[in-house]
C-alpha cells in the first residue's frame, strides 16, 4: 500500500494562520480531515461584518470563517485563527475573552491568543485584520497582511 504524503508542521501552521480567509482545516468532529497540504483555497480578504458586533472588552467567534476577534478598547481589535492548536478543532464558544475548544478542553485568551488551559501548548496564530468603513476585514490583503 503506498504511503500518503503528510503536511509539515510549517504548512499546517500556515494554513491555521489563514483560517480567516477560508483555510481548509476542519474540526475534529469532522474526523480531523484537512486538505492534503493544509493550504487556503481563498487567501483573499474576508469581510466579517460590522466592527461594532465585537463588544468592547470582549470577543466574538466567527466560527464559519474560523476567526476569533477581540476588542480590548474602542478602536483596538485583534484577530486569531479559531482553529485549536491541539488537534485542529474549531473553537466552540467565547465568554468574555476566554475562547474554548469543546473537543479536548483547551482554552485561549482572545486578546493575545495565548493558551489558558491545555492540552494545547501553542498559542493561536494571529490573522491580519483591518477595519474598513466600519467593517472587519481579515486575511491576506487586509492591512498588515
Amino acid at each position: 500500500m503506498p504511503s500518503r504524503p503528510t503536511a509539515s508542521r510549517r504548512v499546517l501552521l500556515r494554513g491555521a494562520a489563514l483560517t480567516g480567509a477560508g483555510a481548509a482545516l476542519t474540526a475534529c468532529g469532522d474526523g480531523g480531515r484537512r486538505s492534503p497540504a493544509g493550504e487556503s483555497t481563498s487567501p483573499g480578504p474576508v469581510d466579517l461584518g460590522p466592527a461594532g458586533e465585537v463588544p468592547v472588552g470582549g470577543a466574538r467567534l466567527y466560527r464559519e470563517q474560523r476567526v476569533l476577534v477581540s476588542r480590548p478598547a474602542q478602536d483596538e481589535y485583534h484577530a486569531f485563527s479559531a482553529v485549536c492548536t491541539h488537534k485542529f478543532c474549531v473553537l466552540s464558544h467565547v465568554k468574555g475573552t476566554d475562547a474554548d475548544c469543546a473537543c479536548h478542553g483547551s482554552a485561549f485568551d482572545a486578546d493575545t491568543g495565548k493558551v489558558l488551559r491545555g492540552p494545547a501548548t501553542r498559542p493561536l496564530p494571529a490573522v491580519p485584520l483591518t477595519v474598513e468603513r466600519g467593517r472587519l476585514i481579515v486575511g491576506e490583503g487586509a492591512a498588515g497582511g
